[in-house]
């Protein structure tokens, strides 16, 4: 089989053939002119990261003790769990969400995941430890991921399938991800050749006008969750960051076509106001996901000329940053932008 394109390569592979999906320079600009805007604040940084998920594990800067390499470690085994699972929340009727109630706060959404493993940690459920959950039972997940409404999480089967397959790799490799990942040395290319080689169900790729492509979306954020993690602990030292492209899925796509930096064709957006279901691979599928990935190559271009052009200094903010301020951004604004339908593809990999 050939090696498919790199995800930066495929976007823009797929935004040069794209029949229904556009990306627009107009958009474009606002876009970067916006986070121009924002080039000084949290919002761009690693911080941003932890504030758009305030579920996540605090990873302690204090190195030098074993207590804190062991909560590095369980907080990086989380964010395996979480991502490892982080597929298809979206519910069938708008009115019917999956809903996890944590410390008095109900989730939806991908954060209903964030939730349930934290409750799951606080009721002594050991779902960090890969010795456990390569082993869990379907039943053991069901009651982990339970909702507190009649709304199930989607795809039960699939996330026990996934996350099991997951803990074995992990066994196989030195029994937690950080001794997995670092295999990979501190090069974030690396990690994600990785991850996609040994764990099947991080392999997103498709077949798109003959050539193989690959968008990687949960395995480039769980390198960047990765580097979220460890820029905590003061070792973000990471190499080839901006390798990464932004994580392809359907609620920053949303928000770009809402911003005015991507367009749908008139029969794409009626088929997705139908509700009609794009199965994964299916050619507007991948058109909506590469156009995302190659709009924010161009976002991040353009926001690199405007400080160079009016700051004279070098910007060094990375695609994933830009999706780490983007995804938070769309679930701010989403009653602003329920008119533009979000796409629907029932699968692992986003």
């Amino acid at each position: 089989m050939e090696t498919p394109l790199s995800p930066r390569e495929s976007g823009q592979f797929i935004a040069e053939r794209s029949r229904d999906v556009f990306v627009e320079d107009g958009g474009v600009e606002k876009v970067a002119e916006m986070l121009y805007s924002l080039r000084h604040s949290d919002d761009l940084t690693a911080s941003g990261w932890k504030k758009a998920n305030p579920l996540a594990p605090a990873a302690t800067s204090d190195q030098g003790s074993l207590s804190a390499l062991k909560a590095t470690q369980k907080a990086l085994n989380w964010v395996f769990v979480a991502d490892t699972m982080n597929f298809s929340f979206w519910p069938e009727k708008e009115t019917q969400q999956c809903e996890v109630t944590y410390k008095g706060t109900a989730y939806t959404g991908y954060m209903t995941l964030c939730a349930a493993v934290t409750r799951a940690m606080d009721e002594g459920i050991p779902i960090t430890d890969p010795k456990y959950f390569s082993q869990m039972s379907v039943e053991e997940l069901g009651h982990v991921l339970r909702s507190d409404n009649e709304t199930p999480m989607p795809m039960l089967q699939e996330r026990h399938q996934v996350l099991t397959e997951g803990g074995h790799v992990l066994l196989e490799h030195g029994g937690s991800f950080w001794s997995f990942i670092s295999q990979a040395g501190n090069d974030a290319r690396k990690m994600v050749e990785l991850i996609v080689e040994k764990i099947p169900s991080y392999r997103d790729e498709a077949m798109y006008e003959g050539k193989r492509i690959s968008l990687y979306k949960r395995a480039q954020i769980l390198v960047a969750d990765f580097w979220g993690i460890m820029e905590a602990r003061g070792q973000g030292d990471i190499i080839n960051m901006d390798w990464l492209t932004m994580f392809a899925d359907y609620r920053v796509p949303q928000a770009l076509v809402h911003l005015g930096a991507l367009r749908y064709s008139e029969t794409l957006m009626e088929a997705l106001k139908k509700g009609e279901l794009l199965c994964s691979g299916d050619r507007r599928e991948v058109e909506i996901r590469g156009c995302s990935v190659w709009s924010v190559e161009l976002i991040k271009q353009r926001l690199y000329k405007l400080v160079q052009e009016r700051d004279g200094e070098t910007c060094s903010v990375t695609s994933a940053v830009i999706d780490f301020y983007l995804w938070p951004y769309a679930k701010l604004h989403h009653k602003e932008m329920a008119h533009i339908p979000i796409h629907h593809t029932r699968c692992v990999y986003y």
